[in-house]
C-alpha cells in the first residue's frame, strides 16, 4: 500500500511517499522546503504559508518522482491536520483535499504530533516505550494506555524548541537556532548558575529563558552552555520520575530537539539508571517530515475508512491526548 503524506505545519513543507507491507514501512522519497526567516526573526505564518504555496508543487513533483510512482498509484493520502500554524496548516490541506478530490483517492487527517511517535516507532524499533517529545511545538511526556496517549509530565509555558528558538534570536540567530546554540555550547564548560524549575513531574522555562539573556554579556558560549545543562537536568529530572512511575523499559526521544547530542547524553544515563533501552529518532527524521504524516495515515487506515472531504479539517490546537488510538 502506497500513501502519500503531507507536512505543513510551521517552517518545513514536505511531501513523502511510504509503502506498507504487513507491519513494515519503507519510506521511497522524503522532500523538504524550508521557510528560513531573516536573522534575528521567527517564523511569520503568512510568510511561511506563502513560502509553501510557492513551493508545493515542486516538492510534490519532486517526491512522486523520486519515489518512481504517479498520483494514480497511490492508495491514500494523508495531510497534517495540526496542530501548528493556521495558514501553513490550509496549504497542506488543500494540496491534499484537490488531489483526493481529483483523483478520488481516500484521505486521512493525521495528528502531526502522533506522526514524531510512530515515525519514531517505524525507524527505532520501539515497541512500547515512555515517548519524550521535544520540538518547537510540544514538550510532552507520554505514554500509550488504553488507546491513547497519556501525558505524564509536559511544559507549562514555552516548548523546549521555543526556549532555543527565542534565545537564540536574541544572539541574531533565525529560527530554528538549536543547531547553533548547540555548537556555541561546546565552545565552553564554564556553567553560570540559572533558575531551575521542575514541579512535579512539569517544567517551566519561562524564567530560565528571561535569565539566560541576562548571562550574555558574560559571552554566548558560556550563555549557551549553561542554557543547555540546566534545561536538559530539568527535563532528565521529569524522564526519570516519569520512568521511574510507569515502569516502562524503554524511552524513546522524538521532535526536532531530539537532535541534540548533549541532550541523549544525559537521557542515556537516565535509562542506564533505570535499566532501560534508550532510543532517538534518527537525525535525518527528528525534524518535521512528510514521512511522519504518510506513516501515520497507513496504520490509521488499518482500522478506518478514508474521511469525506466535507469531514476534513485543519486544527490550530489540537491535542495528541484526545486523540484515539485504533489500530
Amino acid at each position: 500500500m502506497l500513501c502519500l503524506g503531507v507536512e505543513s505545519t510551521a517552517h518545513t513543507f514536505s511531501c513523502a511517499v511510504l509503502e506498507k507491507n504487513n507491519k513494515k514501512g519503507k519510506i521511497l522519497s522524503d522532500i523538504r522546503k524550508i521557510y528560513r526567516p531573516p536573522e534575528g526573526a521567527g517564523i511569520h505564518p503568512r510568510e511561511a504559508s506563502r513560502h509553501h504555496i510557492e513551493n508545493s508543487a515542486q516538492v510534490l513533483q519532486e517526491a512522486l518522482q523520486k519515489a518512481d510512482v504517479s498520483i494514480s498509484d497511490l492508495d491514500i493520502i494523508a495531510y497534517a491536520a495540526g496542530p501548528g500554524l493556521g495558514p501553513c496548516l490550509r496549504v497542506g490541506a488543500i494540496v491534499a483535499r484537490s488531489l483526493a478530490s481529483y483523483y478520488k483517492i481516500p484521505i486521512y487527517p493525521v495528528n502531526h504530533a502522533l506522526g514524531h511517535i510512530e515515525l519514531g516507532k517505524l525507524l527505532t524499533g520501539s515497541k512500547n516505550p515512555l515517548v519524550l517529545l521535544v520540538s518547537g511545538g510540544h514538550t510532552m511526556l507520554l505514554a500509550l494506555t488504553y488507546g491513547k496517549w497519556r501525558v505524564f509530565g509536559e511544559t507549562l509555558d514555552i516548548t523546549l524548541g521555543q526556549l532555543l528558538d527565542q534565545f537564540g534570536r536574541s544572539l541574531g540567530f533565525s529560527s530554528p537556532c538549536g543547531k547553533q546554540i548547540e555548537s556555541l555550547a561546546l565552545q565552553t564548560n564554564l556553567y553560570a548558575s540559572l533558575p531551575y524549575s521542575v514541579k512535579g513531574n512539569d517544567v517551566s522555562f519561562s524564567g530560565l529563558l528571561s535569565a539566560t539573556k541576562s548571562l550574555i554579556p558574560k559571552g554566548k558560549e558560556i550563555a549557551c552552555f549553561s542554557l543547555q545543562e540546566t534545561a536538559f537536568a530539568m527535563i532528565s529530572e521529569a524522564v526519570e520520575r516519569a520512568l521511574a512511575f510507569t515502569q516502562k523499559k524503554e524511552l524513546m526521544v522524538v521532535g526536532g530537539v531530539a537532535a541534540n547530542k548533549r541532550l541523549s547524553q544525559m537521557l542515556h544515563q537516565v535509562c542506564k539508571r533505570q535499566h532501560c533501552k534508550f532510543f532517538v529518532v534518527p537525525l535525518e527524521y527528528a525534524g518535521d517530515c512528510g514521512s511522519q504524516i504518510a506513516w501515520t495515515g497507513l496504520l490509521e487506515s488499518t482500522t478506518k475508512s478514508g474521511a469525506k472531504l466535507d469531514e476534513t479539517f485543519v486544527r490550530q490546537s489540537w491535542r495528541l491526548d484526545s486523540v484515539e488510538i485504533s489500530y
